[in-house]
């Protein structure tokens, strides 16, 4: 583990490994390290903790006026430049906010066998990859590391976090995913869904915190072919390899590592205009 001069590492997430210090706030930064089906990878994408980092900062920047977000500031140590941010600690809620606006993923898998997502009742003779009448809040349970996050209906949702709670990170989601997916649309991405985790600052306000919008938390899709620029394209890899999803996870090969980073750059650039 990176030792930070000034900050005490707390702990390390499936990317992300936090640190504090004495006036208790809070240094997040984002490794290279990739995770797929809630494994740690054994390989690492170069250049995606920066990415990462950027690209939140664009989002939280971009969508500060729905919802406060955590960060305090961008000057971080010179070892973590780039790829870390410092921020508010919050006290966060227990749930994994999803917005989905395409049936894919675990809500296809879930509709297939009843014709719902997380108690949502759709219409039917959908398909895969088909764009929903309108978007919907999946909420899902946040899993120790190792474990499987789950899909729960609203319903089981306010039950952890209660009621109006539920309600309010509800309406925050879909306001969000709505706003990003409405610009992603002018930069010829469709935002087929996303995760956000929200928290309650010193001051008892709900803000945006972790990350916001990146390949890692959403699924990208070029508007005209429907390529992913997400991480759907390590995903189908590992299926396609024999892996198990049970045992360790195979090294990635440098052509799949390789066209991972484009991906993600791609994504980077072609919804902030720059490049990293």
């Amino acid at each position: 583990m990176l030792e930070i001069a000034g900050w005490n590492h707390l702990r390390s997430g499936k990317v992300r490994d936090l640190y504090s210090n004495d006036s208790g706030n809070l240094l997040i930064v984002a490794s290279d390290r990739i995770s797929a089906f809630d494994h740690i990878l054994p390989t690492q994408i170069p250049g995606k903790g920066a990415l990462l980092t950027q690209l939140s900062l664009f989002w939280f920047n971009f969508l500060h006026d729905i919802v406060p977000n955590h960060i305090l500031s961008t000057d971080v140590p010179e070892a973590v430049a780039g790829r870390a941010v410092i921020v508010k600690p919050l006290k966060m809620f227990a749930i994994e906010c999803v917005a989905r606006g395409y049936l894919t993923g675990s809500g296809w898998v879930e509709y297939q066998k009843n014709q719902s997502v997380c108690g949502i009742l759709l219409p039917s003779g959908l398909k895969d990859g088909d764009k929903l009448p309108e978007p919907i809040f999946t909420p899902a349970t946040k899993a120790e590391m190792g474990d499987h996050d789950e899909n729960i209906d609203f319903i089981q949702a306010t039950e952890i976090v209660g009621y109006a709670a539920a309600e309010r990170l509800r309406e925050l989601t879909l306001e969000l995913y709505t706003r990003a997916h409405d610009y992603a649309a002018t930069r010829g991405i469709i935002l087929a869904d996303t995760k956000f985790e929200f928290g309650i600052n010193a001051e008892g306000n709900i803000c945006l915190g972790d990350e916001a919008l990146t390949p890692d938390s959403s699924r990208f899709w070029d508007s005209g072919t429907r390529a992913s620029f997400d991480k759907q394209f390590v995903r189908d890899w590992l299926l396609n390899s024999g892996w198990d999803r049970e045992s360790t996870p195979p090294e990635l090969p440098a052509d799949v590592v390789a066209k991972t980073q484009e991906r993600y750059n791609s994504a980077f650039t072609l919804l902030t205009g720059k490049a990293l």
